[in-house]
């Protein structure tokens, strides 16, 4: 039975997608946060259950990211100059398949016995595979494909709303499940390293299967997929990213959300055992802390739609920036933490819903000032932004957890650790909430778009027709 033609959208853009596209597509998120989020909650895993030094934790983690700063641009050009016949994009969904069961389980094989050097080695190069290898040739395609996919702001929108919640889904699983869910597995109820390996090969076993469902699914556009930026020299392309306002914006924004991001879901499990008591209330914490999730996912959709893509953003960081300035006052309050506390959540909702709409539209302004969307190495934003945060995020914990001389195994935590904790669980995202809403108001593209659209149309039938 034939299945029944897509119509339009609100804008006479005609649509691509299905219902099973929207879940397909979503599942790569998965696969990503699946990686960041484990990546962010590592430092525990490091410095409480294999013994590494805070301040060992931090580095490494820091020089993963320094490395994958620049792996990020590296595989935008590869992507750009791929040749397959099945697209530049939708090859490497399949290729990172098994490489990303691999990488998620490798994190947490730390062989028993490696000190020193050997240690920090094993640990530098297993985040190199996740983040910097198989992060990296996963999240740049993905974000690239979101404009060969459809032409459709609607429907671009709608994609980014199914990538947030199912990646949303395994960062929550891993923020909620993570400590419980080791403690179940460990013996006498608590948590060692063969717990933590047991998780991962779950979450690496489902984010294998969705990689291969992505791959099935994915199509790229025949003429989306002709004007590809084969010819611009990379150091060429990077210069003219850096001079695209809108580009530099979603970079900037991606980096301090996921930043946000990453500390929350590290930061839960030293806030529930040192300032409220106990390491299995962080479960308590991220159960109530779907409840702002849900509710973004269900009102960023018809936000967007009403007030436009920035000032939905400012709605959200307007909020979360209230409920951090509320958690100042009251920080050892677990009432205050587990209400005010869903607000800054709230925040970073609408930018991973609507980041990709966001770096879709400055592709479409380079190709205004350029004649070239530069698709691959643009959509480094979105990743570049994701996977340094992962990192900072973790790095940024075990520096000031260092800084404090945070010892694990103490009977309670001293001042020094307190306001350590408090700083990276309340100070600090209050002041990126902040930064945020000043940087997201410069995003202003929306009141041009439909003017630059129609420039850019006029421009390329008028080369079609000097041809």
């Amino acid at each position: 039975m034939a299945r029944k033609p897509l119509g339009l959208d609100k804008m006479g853009i005609q649509k691509t997608m299905r219902f099973g596209d929207y879940l397909a597509d979503g599942g790569g998120q998965f696969a990503l946060n699946g990686i960041s989020g484990l990546v962010g909650a590592i430092t525990y895993f490091y410095t409480d259950k294999v013994g590494v030094s805070a301040l060992t934790a931090a580095n490494v983690l820091l020089a993963a990211k320094i490395c994958d700063a620049f792996t990020d641009l590296i595989m935008g050009k590869i992507m750009d100059n791929g040749k397959s016949p099945k697209g530049k994009c939708r090859p490497w969904f399949l290729r990172m398949a098994i490489p990303v069961f691999v990488a998620i389980v490798a994190l947490f094989t730390v062989p028993k016995g490696l000190t020193g050097v050997a240690q920090i080695a094993y640990l530098l190069g297993t985040n190199l595979l996740a983040t910097a290898i198989v992060s990296t040739a996963i999240a740049i395609p993905y974000g690239a494909i979101l404009v060969l996919r459809t032409k459709s702001i609607e429907e671009r929108n709608t994609m980014g709303i199914f990538r947030a919640a199912l990646g949303y889904i395994i960062g929550m699983i891993i923020a909620i499940a993570l400590v419980p869910i080791t403690n179940l597995l460990g013996p006498n109820g608590v948590a060692d390293q063969a717990a933590y390996i047991k998780f991962a090969v779950v979450v690496g076993a489902i984010s294998m299967i969705l990689m291969f469902v992505l791959y099935r699914h994915s199509k790229e556009t025949g003429e989306e997929t002709k004007r590809q930026d084969d010819g611009i020299p990379f150091f060429d392309a990077i210069g003219k990213l850096f001079k695209n306002k809108y580009w530099v914006i979603v970079l900037v924004a991606n980096l301090f959300v996921f930043v946000i991001y990453a500390i929350s879901g590290a930061s839960g499990t030293y806030y529930a055992k040192w300032i409220l008591g106990n390491d299995n209330i962080v479960g308590i914490m991220g159960a109530v802390g779907l409840i702002p999730t849900f509710v973004g996912f269900a009102v960023v959709g018809p936000m967007a739609k009403k007030f436009g893509v920035r000032k939905t953003l400012l709605i959200g960081f307007a909020v979360g920036i209230i409920g951090a300035a509320v958690r100042v006052f009251f920080p050892d309050n677990l009432i205050v933490t587990l209400t005010a506390g869903l607000l800054p959540s709230f925040a970073t909702i609408p930018m991973m819903c609507l980041g990709g709409t966001m770096n879709s539209m400055a592709m479409d302004y380079n190709d205004y000032l350029y004649g070239n969307k530069i698709i691959g190495m643009s959509a480094s934003a979105c990743s570049f932004g994701q996977k340094i945060a992962s990192g900072l995020g973790g790095s940024l914990i075990g520096w000031i957890l260092a800084a404090a001389h945070y010892d694990p195994s103490a009977a309670a935590a001293t001042s020094a650790v307190r306001y350590g904790i408090y700083t990276f669980s309340i100070y600090l995202p209050l002041v990126m909430l902040v930064v945020l809403f000043l940087i997201v108001s410069r995003f202003d593209i929306e009141g041009k778009y439909a003017d630059m659209m129609a420039q850019i149309k006029a421009r390329n039938e008028a080369e079609a027709a000097a041809e």
